[in-house]
């Protein structure tokens, strides 16, 4: 715990200032209630609050940089701070300079948050089913490439996600994946009729590996089954509550 929020960090991504956030210690109430960072569901000030929260846990004075989450395999290379009214619609950030703070919001999907030590770049990528199988984070160690960073030196951690045993999907779902690559059976285990359950966490983590990325590591959080730690887009809709709220997670480069 940093300030009264809980921020899980990675040893892999230890020469970083970064934490994978939870929903611990903030102003946010009911079906929100803790550290909500998204705009769309709460009142902006409770927001605003929380994000500030978030940023003085892990890289106090830094500017925070979010961008407009589609569900792509869109990344920006981030070279100058923009107010947040106008940020740019994509699921990857990149960047080379110290006092930007990364963040990826999350409620389900996997954030991957990157560092290449080395070359002294960063990158935050949101990597949802849709994202993952499109290649976000192929296009977010393409964005640190040409900053100059190396894929070999980088290290990518996968932070918390809803786990295999709660993500129960159907056969159409698995489809999309047998057909990029019958390898990616692995990543499902048979349910009932119709049905699987997949692997998301593994499954960006293999992406990583078979793009190069030099160390891999993933938290193994499910978010799905930790109500009191993590927000979850699946568990909000299975109880039919109106709002589900987003955690962050976050990485910037230390001024030296």
């Amino acid at each position: 715990m940093t300030a009264g929020v809980e921020s899980l960090c990675h040893p892999l991504l230890a020469g970083a200032a970064h934490g994978f956030l939870g929903r611990f210690c903030a102003v946010s109430t009911g079906d929100l209630a803790g550290l909500n960072v998204s705009y769309s569901e709460d009142d902006p000030a409770l927001t605003a609050q929380n994000r500030a929260r978030a940023v003085a846990a892990v890289l106090p004075g830094a500017t925070l940089q979010t961008c407009y989450q589609i569900h792509s395999a869109e990344a920006v290379t981030v070279t100058e701070p923009w107010p947040d009214s106008r940020r740019p619609h994509a699921d990857a950030l990149v960047t080379a300079h110290t006092g930007l703070l990364l963040g990826i919001l999350t409620a389900d999907c996997a954030p991957v948050l990157f560092h290449d030590a080395a070359a002294g770049v960063i990158g935050a990528a949101h990597a949802g089913w849709k994202g993952a199988l499109g290649g976000v984070t192929d296009a977010t160690i393409a964005a640190m490439e040409a900053l100059g960073a190396r894929r070999q030196d980088m290290a990518a951690v996968v932070g918390p996600c809803i786990a295999r045993q709660s993500y129960e999907v159907d056969s159409a779902f698995e489809a999309r994946f047998l057909e990029q690559s019958g390898e990616n059976e692995r990543f499902f285990r048979p349910g009932r009729e119709g049905h699987g359950w997949f692997d998301l966490e593994g499954y960006v983590a293999s992406r990583l590996h078979g793009a190069g990325v030099g160390k891999v590591g993933m938290l193994g959080e499910d978010t799905y089954a930790q109500e009191a730690r993590f927000y979850s887009f699946r568990r909000a809709t299975h109880r039919g509550e109106a709002a589900y709220g987003r955690q962050i997670s976050l990485i910037g480069l230390r001024a030296h």
